[in-house]
């Protein structure tokens, strides 16, 4: 399966969803990774990648590592590998693997190409597509990064057999927000279907990363449709930064943060009560976290203009529209958005 990202300023690019193929490059090359990834899979990438020069660069494990320390870990080995401006970085982990190493080669030497092979599911059903890189630091999540697209992207779920159960469900939090916001029979389907079962993750993996190649191809800078695939982000980001990113995995902030935002929608009357039970049953099935314990709405509120989402002293919710549809707005009055936050 080919899904095909369709950018101007020659930045298109193909989506590979099947068994890993053999990768070939007549150029150098230097593998980010991570010692979790590397222990499960990095033999068989030995396997399949061949290049002019091929070296790896080991970061930590973890998002408290997102930082500009470890992107200096990535840049020191491009500078040792003498990569030049025609050679390769190729990102082989899951989101803060990609994240990095994306914001590493759109910097180095002013930028240079790099490919993604996820191996989580959150990165293959969405960090990985759309070219967002970033780190975090004390601030906020992905407030230092650019927009630089991967040359293609190698999805092949036979990764995640190695996957904890945590990080599997993280991924689906994702998943379950791209059928929110945008196909109601996506949703009904993942209701009617355990994505445990091979064959329907692969599904779920393909539906999930169509619906993202049509919105890049949109909107590839945010400027309009694409800041929908933020629902739950706005408030899952503060959850992450208040915790120091140690306490959820992202995806299960996002989990929360689409409960407080589903929460809102039904108190503006955009989606029903036994619609926002319907995307907490389906969280709670795959055990994706759905409530938090705000010590300080003042100041979980005030965190939301740390979020690079926020403009002109606004910030930008994304709420649902029943199931299927979403709203972009930054007209939400504070009281509204605080008495949410006091539910929590």
């Amino acid at each position: 399966m080919i899904v095909k990202i369709d950018l101007s300023n020659d930045n298109s690019y193909k989506i590979y969803i099947e068994k890993l193929q053999a990768l070939s490059f007549d150029r150098k090359v230097v593998v980010v990774t991570n010692p979790t990834i590397a222990g499960f899979h990095l033999e068989y990438l030995k396997s399949k990648i061949t290049a002019k020069e091929l070296s790896f660069c080991t970061i930590p494990d973890g998002e408290e590592y997102k930082n500009m320390k470890t992107l200096e870990m990535i840049l020191e080995s491009c500078f040792e590998a003498k990569l030049d401006r025609k050679s390769l970085l190729v990102a082989f982990g899951g989101g803060v693997i990609g994240d990095m190493t994306g914001f590493a080669a759109s910097i180095y030497q002013r930028g240079i190409d790099f490919i993604q092979i996820p191996t989580t599911l959150l990165s293959q059903v969405d960090a990985s597509v759309g070219g967002k890189t970033g780190i975090n630091n004390k601030f906020g999540k992905n407030l230092v990064g650019s927009f630089h697209q991967p040359k293609a992207v190698y999805i092949d779920s036979n990764f995640l057999k190695t996957l904890p159960k945590r990080e599997f469900g993280a991924g689906v939090a994702e998943v379950i927000k791209m059928a929110v916001c945008f196909n109601s029979d996506f949703f009904d389907w993942l209701e009617k279907n355990d994505l445990r079962d091979e064959k329907n993750i692969d599904i779920a993996i393909q539906k999930s990363v169509e619906t993202k190649a049509y919105v890049v191809s949109i909107d590839e800078k945010e400027q309009g449709l694409r800041a929908a695939l933020n629902y739950g982000h706005t408030f899952g980001h503060v959850i992450e930064n208040l915790t120091n990113y140690k306490t959820y995995l992202h995806g299960e902030a996002v989990g929360i943060g689409m409960c407080m935002a589903n929460a809102l929608a039904v108190k503006l009357g955009l989606m029903t009560k036994e619609q926002e039970q319907r995307v907490e049953n389906l969280l709670k099935k795959y055990d994706i976290p759905t409530t938090y314990k705000i010590e300080d709405v003042e100041d979980f509120y005030e965190h939301f203009f740390l979020d690079k989402k926020s403009s002109n002293s606004k910030i930008k919710f994304i709420l649902p529209v029943g199931i299927g549809d979403c709203k972009i707005t930054d007209e939400i009055k504070k009281d509204d958005v605080c008495e949410i936050l006091k539910g929590f």
